[in-house]
């Protein structure tokens, strides 16, 4: 057998679909898109639900925070199974059980029923982790940080279709005579169903491994033990944070941004959904740029270069959100937001760049908590938008000068570990 089809790939050629390798790339993070989709399907539809369900400010924050607070402790737990389970097996079972509240909230009729179907479907969300654990397994490490920037930016691309989408379903439906209430309820099936589909290609023609399942090769009985001492690793925790203004501000925007150009800029709900949509289609090239600039740095200046990366467009995507939350006309607004998306993305994706570095014996748990940390941060985000005497606009402002402070702290972490001389060292990427 060749080593080709064996190994992990040293390149990565998107238009490829030869080998297990790129197969599984490919059906990951459509499968990741799916699950993005089915996740943030409801937020270009809240113009709607907001006026059936009578919410008020307060509410739609809680709706928020819950929106993305299940997927805290789920992506932990998703990473201890991608692991020892196996990325195949973990990932097939959380779109089949995934599916149920997707398609289920059409049947909430309250507010607390819909926050509950609501914190389910936040589940979802431990995608992610999958999707960076499997592909980190098909590629080798020079490459690892651009193919796990564009599986992980093709499927955010989820959340900008959903919100373009999603409106011309909801307006397919009602065309078709239904009321808007029982649309919203209805559109809501598609993305259940596309998550059922996901899970049947992602069985069927994945592997866990270039040299096959885990049980095939018996990883599990090899590294079935996570060593949470990793945690004591200040480099985690830096990432976690750095993660949580990111990424954690990407979640936050896709739930509110719909909303926000409605209230701010009185656009109708298909223009508005268009708009946040844009947001989200910059995944199509902004988190692989973050990824494929990390790596091409990496080969010359090592993890420090990827940190001063990681926290140069931390700053930049601070100072873009200052400038969007004070824009004050609808094209100042869109050139902001486009500004400011460019630099977060490329964050998410310097990010991952490093992450799959810090402890190779745990890239699942360690994945699993910085993935973690981007939900945490859009939690706590949602309360700054559930806050009566804080406008939104405001809300955005706070949140650019935190990400600012952030780009500090990330510049100050020293990612690049030394290794005791006593110790074979096993040579990541090419340092300065």
């Amino acid at each position: 057998m060749s080593s080709v089809n064996t190994k992990p790939l040293s390149k990565l050629n998107v238009f490829s679909f030869k080998g297990i390798q790129m197969r599984t790339f490919h059906i990951t993070w459509f499968t990741f898109f799916v699950c993005f989709f089915g996740w943030f399907g409801l937020a270009p539809l809240m113009p709607t639900i907001k006026e059936n369900l009578q919410l008020d400010k307060s509410q739609i924050g809680n709706i928020v925070i819950a929106s993305v607070s299940g997927t805290i402790v789920a992506r932990l737990l998703i990473g201890r199974l991608c692991d020892t389970w196996g990325p195949r097996k973990t990932y097939t079972a959380l779109l089949l059980i995934g599916a149920i509240p997707v398609m289920g909230v059409g049947l909430a009729e309250s507010y607390t029923s819909f926050l509950l179907f609501r914190l389910a479907i936040s589940v979802i969300g431990a995608s992610f982790v999958i999707t960076q654990f499997h592909t980190s397994m098909m590629f080798a490490p020079n490459i690892k940080g651009t193919a796990n920037a564009v599986a992980g930016g093709w499927g955010n691309l989820g959340g900008g279709v959903t919100n373009i989408v999603m409106p011309l379903i909801f307006a397919a439906i009602v065309g078709a005579g239904y009321t808007g209430n029982e649309a919203w309820r209805q559109a809501m099936i598609f993305p259940g169903l596309m998550m059922l589909i996901a899970a049947f290609l992602y069985f069927k023609y994945t592997k866990d491994t270039p040299a096959g399942n885990f049980d095939e090769i018996e990883r599990v009985k090899e590294k079935g033990k996570t060593d949470y001492s990793v945690l004591k690793d200040w480099r985690i925790w830096a990432l976690t944070l750095a993660y949580a203004m990111c990424f954690g501000m990407e979640i936050t925007f896709d739930n509110v941004a719909a909303l926000h150009f409605v209230q701010e800029y009185k656009l109708d709900q298909s223009s508005a959904g268009l708009w946040a949509g844009v947001f989200g289609l910059m995944n199509l090239f902004a988190r692989a740029l973050g990824g494929i600039f990390a790596d091409r740095i990496g080969k010359s200046y090592g993890m420090r270069g990827k940190g001063i990366l990681l926290a140069g467009v931390l700053l930049l995507e601070g100072i873009g959100l200052i400038l969007f939350a004070r824009a004050g006309s609808l094209p100042l607004a869109i050139i902001s937001m486009l500004s400011f998306a460019l630099f977060l993305k490329m964050a998410n994706g310097a990010t991952y760049a490093i992450t799959p570095f810090i402890n190779e014996k745990n890239v699942g748990f360690v994945s699993g908590v910085v993935g973690a940390g981007g939900n945490l941060g859009g939690m706590l985000f949602g309360f700054l938008f559930k806050s009566p005497s804080i406008t939104y606009g405001e809300a955005f402002s706070y949140i650019g000068v935190i990400v600012v402070l952030v780009s500090f702290i990330v510049l100050l972490t020293r990612f690049a570990k030394v290794k005791p001389a006593a110790e074979p060292v096993t040579v990541l990427e090419p340092v300065a």
